[in-house]
């Protein structure tokens, strides 16, 4: 058969059509929830210390969330992998919004979702096999403490077998080198941090603006 250029253009607006747009080269999709919580009648902020026989970052802080499957949207997967990890119900949680969202230097994007858990906190428990312990935190301390800010520098490191000479001037070519900011909490000897003290700032950014 033979394909005029009318016909190609229109296969390609075709499959352009409600297309959604995709970072370049994130390879891993994770979402998030950013769970309130009141507790004796305050809001708190509910956290998650990992398993420490979880293969990646065991023992750290973080809220509950996880990798996107396919064919499933960033909500759907921070509520089931909520449900998850607490063992509650879905009826448990009630989103209010969509959060931002965070590229990190290793080619992942994370998404937040903020919402509640209606569940009393000494009702959940937790997933042994992805979740040491839960803890919560007032939101107030994180609406009166700003976090501890350190860098660290991200430099390029040269291979061997990149084909310089492509590219100008060779070798001497000045790559860009990044620098990633990294916060701390500290509340009450709890160390929250990294890519999870991120979006406890910018949610309480967004909530005190």
């Amino acid at each position: 058969m033979d394909f005029n250029a009318d016909f190609d253009l229109m296969r390609i607006k075709a499959k352009l059509q409600n297309k959604s747009p995709m970072p370049v080269d994130v390879k891993n999709r994770f979402s998030v929830m950013i769970p309130l919580i009141k507790r004796r009648g305050e809001i708190h902020l509910l956290f998650e210390k990992r398993a420490l026989t979880l293969r990646n970052q065991p023992g750290e802080i973080s809220f509950p969330g996880g990798r996107i499957e396919k064919n499933e949207s960033p909500r759907d997967a921070a509520i089931r992998e909520t449900c998850e990890e607490l063992l509650i119900g879905d009826e448990d949680i009630e989103i209010y919004s969509e959060g931002d969202f965070l590229v990190n230097p290793y080619a992942a994007i994370i998404y937040t979702f903020i919402g509640e858990i209606k569940k009393d906190f000494f009702e959940i428990s937790p997933s042994k096999s992805e979740v040491e312990r839960i803890f919560t935190v007032p939101l107030k301390f994180f609406m009166e403490n700003n976090p501890k800010s350190y860098s660290l520098n991200l430099k390029v490191n040269r291979s061997e077998d990149f084909p310089y000479h492509l590219i100008p001037n060779g070798e001497s070519y000045k790559f860009k080198r990044g620098r990633e900011e990294v916060l701390f909490y500290d509340y009450k000897g709890e160390i929250i941090w990294g890519f999870t003290a991120k979006m406890v700032r910018r949610f309480v950014e967004r909530i005190m603006l």
